[in-house]
């Protein structure tokens, strides 16, 4: 649950509550992991940090037929920069009219530079690398001028120093972005968050989520299912350059599903913006 607040000096803050639902273990965990995160990252695409609160309430309860004080209640609230334009998935959604392509390859470009200072650039800072665990459109978050923002790092892991890999008895995340090895076999590597922006720089390019489960499908069939979403001629007409990807090349990314043929986050040019089927972060789509 995110809310709008302001803080001392009249500016307007994002106030996160983390769900109440959750077992209390996992929201001890899941808040401390956003906090000591986000206190460490500071990137022009990775949601800033601003501060957090932790509350208990203690009241009289019943247990074994008597009164005692007990803590009763607790608030765990973060507060984070404020970004007026919501997140992406506002915008890759079927009531959305769309954005232009020049719009949607700087977003992608500087995603693609938010993940590569977390598997990379960050090193420095927090001697490793986060791997974020949950990549999708609601986790990216758009400021005025449409920059991207990677949030919600209630999920990820901390790989200090040299490690790569690791395993987890607890699956965690969203179907349809999450790696098969992370699914099947629940190894966790900076790979699998590759395989979630793969399926995220699918939605953005075509204009609207898939709502299809890759694993249900052979990868002919998968490309077919994602051709047959496109959006209609206005969506095309809004990306005058648009050149749909060839499909032996969208076929070569999804034709293996060995993690380690995924390649590495690349950073392409910014401007001009080139044809879609020109641009070498499609790589990324490797399953």
């Amino acid at each position: 649950q995110i809310n709008q607040g302001v803080i001392k000096n009249e500016k307007f803050v994002a106030v996160k509550k983390l769900d109440d639902q959750l077992k209390l273990g996992v929201q001890e965990k899941q808040f401390e992991n956003e906090v000591y995160h986000l206190m460490k990252l500071r990137h022009p695409n990775i949601v800033r940090f601003v501060g957090y609160c932790y509350e208990t309430r203690n009241g009289c309860v019943q247990f074994k037929g008597k009164y005692v004080f007990a803590e009763k209640q607790q608030h765990r609230l973060l507060c984070l920069e404020y970004l007026p334009n919501g997140s992406l998935d506002r915008y890759i959604s079927d009531a959305s009219p769309g954005l232009d392509w020049g719009t949607r390859f700087k977003i992608i470009k500087e995603i693609c530079c938010g993940i590569h200072y977390l598997h990379e650039d960050c090193r420095d800072q927090i001697n490793g690398a986060i791997i974020h665990l949950d990549l999708k459109p609601t986790n990216i978050l758009l400021d005025d001028n449409m920059v991207p923002k990677v949030a919600d790092f209630g999920l990820s892991r901390l790989f200090d120093g040299k490690k790569t890999q690791t395993h987890t008895a607890n699956l965690v995340g969203t179907l349809g972005y999450m790696a098969p090895e992370y699914m099947y076999y629940h190894v966790i590597t900076a790979k699998a968050d590759i395989y979630s922006l793969g399926v995220l720089i699918i939605e953005i390019i075509m204009g609207h989520r898939l709502k299809l489960n890759p694993f249900n499908f052979s990868k002919d069939d998968f490309i077919e299912a994602v051709r047959n979403r496109r959006r209609p001629p206005p969506y095309q007409d809004l990306c005058s350059n648009f050149v749909p990807p060839p499909d032996n090349q969208i076929k070569f990314c999804l034709e293996t599903r060995r993690r380690n043929e995924r390649p590495e986050i690349e950073i392409v040019p910014e401007t001009p913006p080139p044809p879609v089927a020109q641009i070498p972060f499609l790589k990324l789509l490797v399953l």
